[in-house]
């Protein structure tokens, strides 16, 4: 396989301080990109520096910074309880961030673009495992449509750019994400975060109970945010949708988005009893079934990224118990500002 990636590349990762984002910048330079020694760069931005829901700050910077491989990792996201209280939100800001990276990318002369949606994008009772085919096969989940509907945008904007102007933009769907750089927010974080942040705390406060969302009966597939770093630059390097060994959809027409993830799938109920076991809490678990459950399954087919080359590497468990432990030695060390990830854990 070609290598589409130097050395020298400047790349531009959108959502550098968020859980992906963070990870990204990670494996990039531990595989030597944005390495002076070799001319390469990282553009990074906060929101005070930039504002990517406006088209001309987004256009300004593009023009003059003229990165060459592009990520776009930064995206307004949350669980069911957000998804519900915010839906305007969630389709209108990622739409605009979307549309002004993409198009800014392509006018400034980018070389790639990766994009970065979401496995909410397929319908809410798909055929299993997920093939990408699904996409818009059937109705959504009503919890999180105004997301998903963004995301199917983002997706759409990259491969009608591609196919109409020969753009280079390529997409990721990610399965469920956790690990370090996680939102722990009480209203915005989701299920596996959620679920870490109520058992840590409930063992801390000597809690004898902790009530959880809906009947735990919800299948889900976890992918630690480190293994989809990995799958982002492979495909950077590895992946280009018109090669002739790249993967095809059923029909043999070309395919411009792969799904990723891990190929372990765990209820909820399941991910919530290991939780507290890892955690050493002892108490009731309470199942709030008057609170939603949102699809009940959505494992993801991942064997197009596997012809690739691509495979995770961290057992979910293995990934849990490391990440509880981060969190619970910072806790007991009261150096908790020093973590990035745990800005809104209280």
């Amino acid at each position: 396989m070609l290598n589409y990636l130097e050395k020298n590349e400047s790349f531009y990762v959108a959502g550098h301080n968020g859980m992906v984002g963070q990870a990204i910048v990670k494996s990039l330079l531990k595989k030597g990109y944005c390495n002076d020694k070799y001319g390469g760069k990282i553009f990074l931005n906060t929101r005070k520096d930039l504002d990517l829901t406006s088209y001309q700050n987004v256009l300004s910077w593009f023009k003059a910074k003229k990165p060459s491989i592009v990520i776009i990792a930064a995206a307004k996201v949350g669980g069911i309880y957000a998804n519900n209280k915010y839906p305007y939100e969630f389709i209108s800001e990622n739409l605009k961030i979307q549309q002004n990276i993409i198009e800014a990318a392509w006018l400034s002369g980018a070389k790639r673009l990766l994009f970065l949606g979401s496995s909410c994008i397929y319908p809410k009772f798909p055929n299993l495992p997920i093939k990408e085919e699904e996409l818009l096969g059937s109705h959504l989940e009503k919890t999180n449509e105004p997301y998903a509907i963004a995301k199917i945008a983002g997706l759409k904007l990259c491969e009608t750019i591609r196919t109409q102007y020969g753009f280079d933009a390529i997409s990721l769907m990610p399965t469920n994400l956790y690990g370090p750089g996680d939102n722990y927010h009480t209203e915005n974080s989701h299920v596996l975060a959620a679920l870490l942040k109520k058992f840590i705390l409930a063992k801390k406060n000597n809690s004898n109970f902790v009530t959880c969302w809906g009947s735990g009966k919800p299948l889900r597939e976890f992918l630690h945010v480190d293994d989809f770093a990995s799958a982002c630059i492979h495909v950077l390097e590895k992946w280009n949708p018109d090669d002739n060994y790249a993967p095809k959809k059923n029909n043999n027409e070309k395919l411009y988005y792969l799904n990723v993830g891990s190929g372990e799938e765990i209820s909820i109920k399941e991910l919530a009893e290991k939780i507290a076991i890892f955690c050493q809490f002892e108490g009731k678990i309470i199942w709030d079934q008057s609170k939603p459950d949102g699809t009940y399954r959505k494992n993801l087919d991942i064997s197009r990224i596997h012809s690739l080359g691509w495979h995770s590497k961290i057992p979910l468990e293995k990934g849990i118990k490391k990440l509880i432990k981060e969190i619970v030695n910072t806790l007991a060390n009261d150096d908790i500002n020093n973590l990035e990830y745990l800005k809104n854990f209280f």
